[in-house]
This record gives C-alpha cells, structure tokens and sequence, in this order.
C-alpha cells in the first residue's frame, strides 16, 4: 500500500507526538522491572517503538515491507516481522501488545477484525495487556470531507490531498500526492479503506476471545483507547 509513500510517510506525519504517545502506553501496560515483552503490531516505520524499546524488550509487525526496511534501517537491533494483522503466529507469546494509529481498521470486514483479536490473545501471555487504538466509528466518518497538507522544506515540498467517501460500508481516503526533491518530481495516487466498527462492536469481540476490557474515552489522540488484559 505504501509502495509509493513510504519514503514520505516520516515527513508527513512529522508533527506526530510519538514520544508522548510511547510514555502514555508505558503507563498503561505498568512496571518496566523486569522488563517485559511487547508486540508493536501495525508498527509502520518503528516511530513509536523507538520510545517504547527504553522501556520493554520489543519487537515489530507490519504488513508492508517498505515501511519496515525503513523500521528495520532505524532499530537494527530490534526483530520485525512481516506479516498480516488478521493472520500471523509468531510462535511465542509477549507480555503486551500494541495496536496504534487506528490500524485496526486495516482489518477492514468485521470477520478480519475478530481474527485479528484472535492473533492478539494467542500471542499474549495470560494476564497480558493488549493496548488497541481503534479507527472512527459508524456515523464519526465525514463522507465528502476535503483535506489538504502541505511539507515546505528546503529539500522536500509535499502536496498531499485526501477525499473521503464511504463505499460498501467501509471508508475510503483517496490520497493525491505531488512530491519534489532536488533531483525529481513525482505524482501519484494512494487509496486506503478501512472498516467502521462500532464501539459494541469491538467490546463484544475482545470478549469473546478472552479479554478483560475497559475504555478510555478520550485515548492518545481523541479517537479512544481500548486497553484490554488477557484473562488468566
């Protein structure tokens, strides 16, 4: 998906409170002494396991490959995985995951979002803690809404315009990008869709795999936060 943009993604999400984002989990998940075990799934570039490796032994999944030459460039001693959010096994299980930057949503269908729970709690040992940021809700999503942003540096001008919309019941960004370095410039088009779960939703399915949840209306960034504790 990020064939094109990976390159860019660090650039565009610059103002991202990674750092503030990492302690605020560390908090959640609880004492560091001994220091515990943690998944970052979803972990893109390894931003915030940069920040979370001063506090657990780490290690990182993704889907795309791009993102994680950049994650592995970054944290050459940190193991990544490759593999999707709905259907990994990784063989061991860890004291904590984290599923950040609402994507879950990637998840896409509510079938994939239960397999992707499924995954969390078989690689959690019991009483683990399972940090999940979920993407907007039914009726959250603006269809129709317009964004534009713009990177003004000596070495890097971005434009990047998104459209929403909503199609077969799962939002869709359309992503246009003009980029110029230096030595080039380039155009392109990125199109992401990520399904709507409903709150009840997700409550019901960490459940139903074996979760203790509770939620945290507000979370890192204002779309909520699950924090669920993998039943003894």
């Amino acid at each position: 998906m990020f064939t094109k943009t990976a390159a860019w993604y660090d650039a565009v999400y610059a103002g991202k409170d990674y750092p503030g984002e990492a302690q605020r989990v560390a908090e959640i998940i609880g004492p560091t002494e001994p220091r515990k075990t943690l998944l970052d799934v979803a972990c893109g570039t390894g931003l915030h396991l940069v920040h979370l490796a001063k506090s657990f032994e780490v290690e990182g999944l993704d889907l795309d490959g791009e993102l994680l030459a950049i994650a592995r460039r970054r944290l050459e001693h940190v193991l990544f995985h490759q593999g999707d959010m709905c259907d990994f096994d990784l063989g061991r299980t860890f004291d904590a995951i984290t599923c950040l930057f609402s994507s879950i949503g990637y998840a896409g269908t509510q079938e994939r979002l239960k397999s992707a729970l499924a995954c969390f709690a078989r690689h959690l040992k019991p009483g683990g803690i399972l940090v999940l940021e979920p993407w907007l809700q039914p009726g959250q999503f603006d269809a129709g809404y317009v964004s534009l942003e713009a990177i003004d540096r000596k070495d890097l001008k971005i434009a990047r315009m998104q459209r929403s919309t909503i199609e077969g019941g799962k939002s869709v960004l359309n992503f246009r990008y003009l980029v110029g370095t230096p030595k080039s410039m380039d155009h392109f088009t990125e199109r992401h869709e990520l399904g709507l779960f409903a709150h009840e939703v997700v409550m019901a399915d960490l459940r139903e795999v074996g979760f203790d949840v509770s939620y945290d209306t507000k979370g890192l960034i204002g779309r909520g936060l699950y924090v669920a504790t993998m039943s003894d």
